[in-house]
């Protein structure tokens, strides 16, 4: 009863979002390469994947950022900088941040990050919620988003389109992004760092917890295995699926996709250091579908990473409903303030 309820309503708010459009499939290897010069895409991409989970340390550097930029505007403390990669868009190339401080207290600091097509304003409550039991943190814009969105699109389809080069470009930077965010926070002084993403966020924030140990804990808000699965049975993103067409299919695109895919990594987070670690994920979720979080959780159980595992009764838009949205609030703060206080 309740999982047809769920699933019901699930499909009624994803259709909410009416402003779907089907973008053309492109390769897109100059987002990847400028020395393609006529090469099979499909050889191009299956090599520039291996290659890019076996060094993936080196996909996800982040090189020096000088030119952090913080002031007060309109009573709100705003952070931006310039991207340490470059995207042809250049409006996408400023990264935005909203900053919540602690008052004058520097322990404890959560990086948030979205989900896709987030608006503006999004997760301030969350931000004000941890400053209330003494933590601070940074919210920040997901490259394509708000302020960083090119005059052409509505949505931001650009960070996940039916363009294989693309999406890796911008799931790489959104991670990039998210490194240099840290290093501001570190810059300030605060001793513990957390990390905070929901569904593409969360994929982002992983990412970056795997590469990044300055980050002390973090909690993965949904979770999915690989996008490229997640683009193909999702209700989300019908719309990308069918961009793809018959283009590719999605063994091809899960290996093409493999270095913005959190399964690659999971091995290599096993050989790190412990750190606190919590997965929420929903059990009538339509857009990242359950089976793909339980796969993921599976192998952070077959490699022996300690972790911590929350179930939600709801699904992935039914997630920000009442009671649900609060029971994930709680999930989400309880565990930032057990280990970075």
């Amino acid at each position: 009863m309740l999982k047809s309820f769920m699933h019901k309503r699930e499909r009624h708010l994803a259709l909410l979002d009416d402003n779907r459009k089907v973008q053309p499939f492109d390769w897109g290897t100059e987002f990847i390469t400028d020395r393609a010069n006529g090469a099979d895409p499909r050889k191009l991409f299956s090599e520039y994947s291996k290659h890019s989970v076996e060094h993936s340390d080196e996909f996800f550097f982040l090189p020096e950022i000088s030119d952090f930029k913080f002031q007060i505007s309109d009573g709100e403390e705003k952070l931006t900088w310039t991207s340490g990669l470059a995207t042809p868009s250049e409006e996408n190339n400023t990264v935005y941040a909203k900053y919540f401080p602690n008052g004058k207290i520097k322990k404890s600091a959560v990086l948030i990050l979205p989900h896709w097509n987030a608006k503006a304003g999004t997760y301030f409550d969350l931000c004000k919620v941890l400053n209330k039991v003494g933590i601070s943190a940074l919210r920040m814009t997901m490259p394509y988003h708000e302020e960083r969105k090119p005059p052409e699109t509505e949505r931001a389809d650009y960070l996940v389109p039916a363009n294989v080069g693309r999406t890796l470009q911008s799931l790489r930077q959104s991670v990039v992004d998210a490194r240099a965010a840290i290093t501001w926070l570190k810059e300030q002084g605060y001793e513990k760092i957390g990390i905070m993403g929901t569904s593409i966020g969360s994929c982002v924030g992983f990412f970056a917890f795997v590469h990044d140990l300055r980050i002390d804990s973090a909690v993965f808000n949904h979770v999915s295995g690989y996008p490229a699965d997640v683009v193909w049975h999702g209700i989300t993103t019908y719309h990308v699926k069918e961009g793809f067409g018959d283009n590719i299919n999605l063994d091809e695109l899960r290996e093409y996709w493999l270095p913005i895919s959190p399964m690659s990594y999971i091995e290599k987070l096993s050989n790190l250091p412990p750190r606190p670690q919590r997965y929420i994920y929903g059990l009538y979720d339509l857009s990242f579908p359950v089976d793909l979080s339980r796969d993921t959780i599976d192998a952070l159980n077959r490699y022996k990473v300690k972790h911590s595992e929350v179930k939600i009764p709801c699904g992935h838009y039914t997630l920000g409903e009442k009671p649900w949205v609060y029971y994930d609030g709680f999930k989400i703060v309880s565990f930032l303030r057990k280990h970075l206080k």
